[in-house]
């Protein structure tokens, strides 16, 4: 089952600064979780933010977790403040594959992994999921206080705003 994610996600909304600790950008999402389902796109219920999931005994916590109504799936999402990783799939695959195993039902589909990172490098991201069984993609992610490029190449910068007070 191949998934088509979109790349990137536009997160305009939340006027937190690209270099905001996750844990406010993730708290920002939920402030504004409206506009999160509408973004991610149709079917999404909310289920949880930091979702408690007991694995053998130990302790773990999905940053958002969603259900999908019109695919019949649950949908992890972890939010990396940061460039990709190819170590961030061990982490969102597991969290997958607990989810599948502890909460599917019948009629439910595998669960979709979605790993949101501040940015990727696309053949990295390629080649670190060519490997991986579950239904798992990575995509960007823009915050509010990033201009669209083609006004950033006309307004001036912040530095030159500052040199010209």
């Amino acid at each position: 089952m191949e998934q088509t994610f979109k790349d990137p996600y536009i997160f305009d909304f939340i006027t937190a600064r690209q270099t905001a600790e996750e844990r406010d950008i993730e708290q920002a999402m939920m402030d504004n979780l409206t506009n999160v389902l509408l973004e991610l796109g149709t079917g999404f219920a909310f289920l949880g933010r930091q979702y408690h999931l007991v694995v053998g005994g130990d302790d773990f916590y999905i940053d958002m977790l969603f259900y999908n109504v019109r695919l019949h799936c649950y949908v992890v999402i972890e939010l990396k403040n940061e460039p990709f990783k190819p170590e961030f799939n061990g982490q969102l695959g597991f969290y997958v594959a607990a989810v599948d195993g502890d909460m599917c039902r019948e009629g439910d589909n595998p669960t979709i992994g979605l790993l949101l990172c501040k940015t990727k490098n696309d053949v990295v991201a390629e080649y670190s999921l060519r490997s991986m069984d579950a239904p798992i993609g990575v995509s960007e992610y823009r915050l509010g206080d990033e201009l669209p490029e083609a006004y950033a190449k006309v307004l001036p910068s912040p530095e030159d705003l500052l040199a010209r007070i």
